[in-house]
């Protein structure tokens, strides 16, 4: 059974990618999604560049997939709920998606993610600065405000587990208004 922490973090993402706020997500917010995060990070490679677009979407089409039953290319928060909270249907899609986040934050390829990229590509995403601030300083920044990449892209698939409480990610949904 879902945690209460686990639908508002899952509440929160659906917003965020529903990018035109027309209440259901669509191809083209996936797309939109994609390039904001890739253009927060201008020096990130090519090739870390098109893995996240790609991860987005494999996002889309897995949602696609396992949710569209008419055929309409729009998925609900309803629906969306119900996929991103099931680790067997969900799993392999947040673990490429996690770790191409993960990489974008890391342009130099030494393992770390600084502060002010991290906070480029969350912002990207939609989330609000002083969340964003506390998410960082909760994954214990090391040598002058880095992460390791793995504290990231684990911290993005503990956001996608249903049975989690209390984990770093829960510092995003604090104070927000949906």
């Amino acid at each position: 059974m879902p945690t209460t922490q686990a639908n508002d973090r899952v509440e929160l993402v659906f917003s965020l990618f529903d990018a035109d706020g027309n209440g259901v997500l669509e191809s083209a917010d996936f797309d939109l999604m994609g390039k904001r995060v890739i253009a927060a990070v201008p020096e990130a490679g090519d090739k870390a560049k098109s893995k996240m677009l790609d991860a987005f979407r494999r996002y889309w089409e897995t949602l696609v997939r396992e949710l569209d039953a008419n055929g309409d290319g729009r998925i609900s928060s309803e629906e969306f709920t119900a996929i991103v909270l099931d680790p067997q249907r969900f799993d392999a899609t947040v673990d490429e998606f996690a770790d191409a986040l993960a990489a974008m934050g890391d342009p130099d390829g030494d393992g770390f993610v600084e502060r002010p990229h991290f906070t480029a590509l969350m912002t990207a995403i939609g989330f609000q600065r002083p969340n964003i601030d506390a998410l960082f300083d909760a994954f214990v920044p090391v040598d002058g405000g880095r992460i390791p990449v793995s504290t990231w892209a684990d911290g993005i698939r503990d956001y996608y587990r249903p049975e989690k409480a209390g984990i770093p990610g829960d510092h995003l949904t604090a104070g927000t208004a949906r």
